[in-house]
């Protein structure tokens, strides 16, 4: 695939369009980490730790799995 840059105010802008974005599994607000490597730009998800919505179903099954307990040890 062949882009050019965009003008976007003062700056560049590349568009990366949705069906890039679902393969990568990255939305508008995830971070991106961009390095380089030679001469190619690189742009990977940052690894910022567990996204929102992992972190509710973690603690959905947490809650699930150990919930009575931690009910009788707050008791």
């Amino acid at each position: 695939m062949i882009k050019t840059l965009q003008k976007h105010g003062n700056s560049m802008a590349l568009v990366i369009e949705k069906p890039m974005m679902e393969a990568l599994g990255i939305q508008e607000d995830t971070p991106l980490q961009i390095t380089l490597s030679g001469n190619a730009l690189v742009i990977t998800p940052a690894n910022v730790g567990v996204g929102p919505e992992h972190m509710k179903q973690i603690l959905k099954d947490l809650r699930k799995r150990y919930g009575p307990m931690l009910k009788r040890l707050a008791d």
